[in-house]
């Protein structure tokens, strides 16, 4: 059924619900209520669901009508904000909460003399202490590309990947969000490093050995070398494989384990 010439068109999604974005559908505000007002009448007799406005920065005069109008914050980034309304009186909404989940990466760098690539934060949780190099993956950035981009802006270094070690969760970060760190294995390809003046005070390769006994080092990230040490020693590696949503058709990455015999060849003395 088509809509009439006097609402908003917006992109209807599979679960009846629409989405309005504000610049493909621009309208001043002395139309925009009434406009709204009949589109929400359209929307509710065709029994859409939830209807969804990306509003930018330069509508951000529609927003206090759209809140009059039964409308609420879904979530925002810099320039944009999303507004919702769930339209069914007959079912409660199950809309999911927008994305609630930090993702970090830290660089295990290890060479062939068994020194492993530490750094301690110019603005640490804990002054002087020493951890691996890393930081939040961006969007639409692969994990191992984060860990081999982290590393080389913070030290220099350039790396190749070895494996993913395993991973960290928590809750109560950030903007109150939960956390995922993840550790990956690196290998270096180059052994002189260059400080990142801005986030690091200090980098060093320090032996395995005195990293694993080191008071400056917390006991989360030693067990991160300990976890890596023991795959070592079991010939295993936690590999990733790209594979291509057969329905989606959109590349994704798969995470599991296998041997690895070259990790043992390469495996390490202690």
């Amino acid at each position: 059924m088509d809509s009439p010439p006097d609402v908003f068109i917006g992109l209807k999604d599979r679960f009846e619900g629409v989405t309005v974005d504000g610049r493909e559908e621009k309208v001043d505000k002395s139309k925009f209520e009434e406009k709204l007002r009949k589109s929400l009448e359209w929307w509710t007799s065709n029994k859409n669901r939830a209807i969804w406005f990306r509003v930018y920065k330069e509508q951000a005069d529609w927003v206090p009508i759209l809140a009059a109008s039964g409308f609420d914050f879904h979530h925002a980034r810099t320039g944009m904000v999303v507004m919702y309304r769930w339209l069914p009186t007959h079912e409660s909404s199950n809309l999911p909460n927008y994305a609630h989940t930090l993702l970090g990466v830290g660089g295990l760098v290890i060479n062939d003399k068994d020194e492993v690539l530490v750094v301690s934060d110019r603005y640490a949780m804990i002054p002087n202490s020493w951890k691996l190099p890393g930081g939040y993956v961006e969007p639409r950035e692969n994990l191992i590309d984060a860990a081999i981009r982290e590393v080389e802006e913070e030290t220099g270094i350039r790396t190749t990947f070895r494996s993913v070690v395993c991973l960290r969760h928590a809750h109560g970060g950030i903007f109150g969000c939960s956390d995922i760190y993840m550790v990956i294995a690196l290998k270096p390809i180059n052994l002189d490093f260059t400080r990142c003046e801005r986030e690091i005070a200090r980098l060093q390769w320090m032996p395995i050995a005195e990293y694993l006994q080191h008071p400056q080092v917390h006991e989360t990230n030693r067990q991160f070398v300990h976890t890596f040490l023991d795959y070592q020693k079991r010939g295993l590696v936690l590999t990733c494989r790209n594979q291509v949503h057969q329905v989606l058709k959109r590349e994704y990455n798969l995470y599991f384990v296998d041997g690895d015999t070259q990790a043992v060849d390469d495996g390490l003395k202690l």
